[in-house]
């Protein structure tokens, strides 16, 4: 996937208005484009994220258009992307060769058979990383080169990549997943996480018919203010006084939003805010807009068997194996890359079902 353009044509639509000087269009500002779509917004009496988005482009190719929702009667023929049921995005790090090497081992296939899940079941797998701040250097070449022996790589043209860069990471993952894949949802994962993807398209196709969903393990956890903590978060003060709590949103190891949620975001990148936290950054771009919060703690099983089984395995002997699990204490499976294996022998779903498409 690398070199690919985030401004992709998307399916045809209808819209209420005649669309005219597509080209002179996209000469427009991302700031302009804006301004162009609260005033229609105004005129035409309502804004969502089902609603038509106008995306501005700076480059001279023809704007993008989007929309969630059908408008009006006048048609406009433009091209496709490839259908899915989910894609399905694994956050990793140009260091991560051995984290990403123990998730190809176990539960993500490889080569022929990653295409055969893409077809059969609609579920698309990549690996996610933007490039270095060094261009053309040592980290940029590894990953081409693995890129070009798996090819299983989604590269983000805008990001450069580092541990403060999560937040933007994620809208740049979400806004560069929807434009190349027509899919119903769209999910981020960490490289440490153990995934049932069987599970994981059932799961989702139960919601598939429903608008504005945003699915994972809910939390209200507390705005950490003392400087230097692991997850802390310079405007702190901006969600209350001392002790406050964050507001609901899904916990960061893995989580999922549907098409028109990942449309919102591609069409309002250039203006959300990112916190500190990607996990909190999500919630807050969605907090205003009609959100399905869809609490569901099969997608936060965890792998350590202090009292008997893990709890992913527990799950699985009972016939409800689990979408995701890892160890809450190191918010990932702790030592990845030397358990995944063993994680994947006691709580992989090995079944021959299909995906309900």
């Amino acid at each position: 996937m690398k070199g690919k353009s985030s401004a992709v044509a998307l399916d045809s639509f209808s819209s209420q208005a005649m669309i005219k000087g597509r080209a002179a269009a996209s000469a427009l500002t991302p700031k302009l484009c804006v301004a162009v779509l609260c005033l229609a917004s105004f005129f035409i009496g309502f804004f969502s994220p089902s609603s038509f988005f106008c995306l501005c482009s700076r480059s001279t190719s023809p704007t993008t258009l989007y929309r969630s929702g059908s408008v009006g009667n006048a048609s406009i023929r433009i091209k496709q992307r490839p259908k899915a049921l989910v894609v399905v995005g694994i956050n990793t790090a140009f260091t991560s060769r051995k984290r990403r090497d123990s998730v190809r081992e176990t539960w993500m296939p490889r080569g022929a058979e990653l295409k055969k899940l893409e077809k059969e079941k609609g579920i698309v797998v990549r690996f996610v990383v933007g490039h270095s701040a060094t261009p053309g250097g040592i980290l940029e070449r590894t990953i081409d080169a693995e890129d070009e022996l798996y090819s299983d790589f989604l590269r983000l043209d805008d990001h450069i990549e580092g541990y403060r860069e999560l937040s933007a990471k994620t809208k740049a993952y979400f806004a560069t997943a929807v434009s190349l894949w027509d899919a119903d949802f769209y999910v981020k994962v960490d490289d440490d996480v153990h995934v049932n993807l069987e599970k994981l398209g059932k799961t989702l196709a139960r919601h598939r018919s429903k608008p504005g969903i945003y699915i994972g393990c809910m939390k209200h956890g507390a705005v950490l203010s003392q400087k230097g903590g692991k997850y802390y978060e310079p405007e702190f003060r901006k969600f209350g006084g001392d002790g406050n709590r964050y507001f609901q949103h899904a916990t960061g190891q893995l989580y999922g939003i549907s098409q028109d949620l990942a449309a919102y975001i591609l069409a309002n990148k250039d203006i959300l805010h990112r916190y500190a936290n990607e996990d909190v950054s999500l919630g807050a771009w969605l907090i205003g807009l009609n959100v399905k919060h869809i609490n569901d703690r099969s997608l936060c099983c965890g792998t350590t068997d202090e009292v008997g089984l893990p709890d992913c395995e527990s799950k699985l002997r009972a016939g409800n194996a689990c979408v995701a699990s890892f160890d809450w204490s190191c918010s990932g499976i702790c030592r990845s890359a030397a358990r995944m294996r063993d994680v994947h022998r006691r709580c992989g779903e090995h079944s021959n079902s299909t995906v309900a498409r």
